[in-house]
């Protein structure tokens, strides 16, 4: 039996969260490319050390979390996150991206999940 490779996004603008769910599939086990995308802008004129941080949960355990300062003051920065993940047949997944800031300004927030 063939099948289509799924694809599942979620673009949640300049929002400080986003949550992808993607549906359980009965009859087989999927693996899934997982790309996490948080852009920033950086004030060019910036008082304090702008930061932005990213943390990513899978089913509702925390995977992956980092913060750094913002660079380019006037321009764009951003964290990116990429991870493979099996999901057993049956299961479903639950994507969660919280992004904070100070002093920078968000812009994009985005979850991919491609299977593979």
């Amino acid at each position: 039996m063939t099948h289509t490779l799924e694809h599942w996004s979620v673009d949640a603008g300049d929002a400080d969260l986003a949550l992808l769910d993607v549906p359980p599939a009965e009859a087989r086990v999927r693996r899934f490319e997982i790309d996490v995308r948080f852009v920033v802008r950086s004030p060019a004129d910036a008082a304090q050390q702008p930061w932005h941080a990213l943390t990513v949960e899978l089913d509702g355990r925390r995977h992956w979390q980092r913060r750094i300062a913002t660079s380019n003051p006037g321009q764009t920065d951003s964290l990116d996150y990429h991870c493979r993940v099996e999901v057993p047949a049956g299961a479903g997944l639950r994507i969660r991206a919280l992004a904070q800031v100070r002093g920078a300004l968000r812009q994009r927030l985005r979850i991919d999940a491609e299977e593979s």
